[in-house]
Order: structure tokens, then sequence, then C-alpha cells
């Protein structure tokens, strides 16, 4: 009698994977706005391969419980439960650091995007403080919080679709 492999759960891996994920995601977005450097393009980029190896780690983790195997639609359920932790861990930090912690993080975002503008010189000043008024509304704690959420999903669920494919190695049918 063949007693059955027990396999990993995609919902247990994606939610281990997540919370490191996160966690590390939180402590280098911390560092970022500690550091003042919320505009730099080299940090962003640090954060998005993190999400990345979490969800290339957290994938690789489901096939070797699962006795080597996943499915493309395993490997898409881990990545985007990865990508969903992340965001939610992210935004929480977000929130409560851009409204409780230090609030002149909006400002200097404000103001870097406001000097961008200007040194473009395509805008007149109307249309610059026009540009300024919309922004404000969409540098909120609470549309941080969402635009994270959102944003970091949809990533995630970009890389998971091409990792799965890279990743999966399905179970033979007839076996």
């Amino acid at each position: 009698m063949q007693t059955a492999t027990p396999s990993a759960s995609t919902a247990a891996v994606g939610t281990r994977y997540g919370l490191l994920t996160g966690l590390l995601s939180v402590l280098i977005s911390f560092g970022t706005y500690a550091l003042e450097l919320e505009q730099n393009s080299a940090v962003r980029f640090l954060s998005m391969a993190v999400l990345i190896a979490g969800i290339a780690m957290a994938m690789r983790s489901f096939k070797e419980q699962n006795a080597g195997f996943m499915s493309y639609g395993q490997g898409l359920s881990v990545g985007v439960m990865v990508s969903a932790l992340v965001g939610l861990l992210s935004g929480v930090f977000i929130y409560v650091y851009t409204t409780m912690v230090d609030p002149a993080v909006i400002t200097r975002i404000m103001e870097k995007g406001r000097a961008d503008l200007e040194a473009k010189g395509t805008m007149s000043d109307a249309q610059i403080d026009q540009a300024m008024a919309w922004s404000a509304k969409f540098t909120t704690g609470p549309m941080m919080f969402l635009f994270s959420i959102i944003f970091t999903l949809i990533l995630g669920l970009i890389i998971s679709l091409i990792a799965a494919a890279f990743v999966k190695n399905p179970k033979p049918e007839f076996e």
C-alpha cells in the first residue's frame, strides 16, 4: 500500500514567503525614507529585485515540497499570494510612516515633482500648479496605501506569469 506524500499548499508557501519578502521590503523602505532616498531609481530597482527574488524562491520552495512538481496555475497562485502580502505590508508601512512618523516625506516628493516639471520647461506656471494640485490628491496616506497594494499586485502578477512559465513542472497525467 502506497501512502501519498503530503504536498504543500500554495497558500502556506505563499504566506510564508510573502511575509518574509514583505518584512524585507519594509526594512528597505524604512532605510529609504530615513536616508531620504525615496526619489532614487536604484533603490526602487532594489525593491523590485526583492519582490522578484521572493516570488522565485517561493515557487522553488513549493516545487521542492511537491516532489519537484508544480503546475503553471500553482506557480501563479504562489506568486500572487506573495505579492499580495508584500503589497499589504508595504502599504501599511507607507501609511503609518507618511502619516505618523515622517509626514515631511510627502512634502519632499511634491517638491521634487515640482522641480522636475519646472526643469523640463514645457509647462507654464499655471499648468504646473494644476498638476501639483492633482498630485496632492494622490499623495495622501490612504491613497499611497491603496496604490502600494495595487501596484505591487500588478507587478507581482506580471512577475508570476513569467516566472511560473519557467519554473513549472506539471505532474504527468498518466502515471
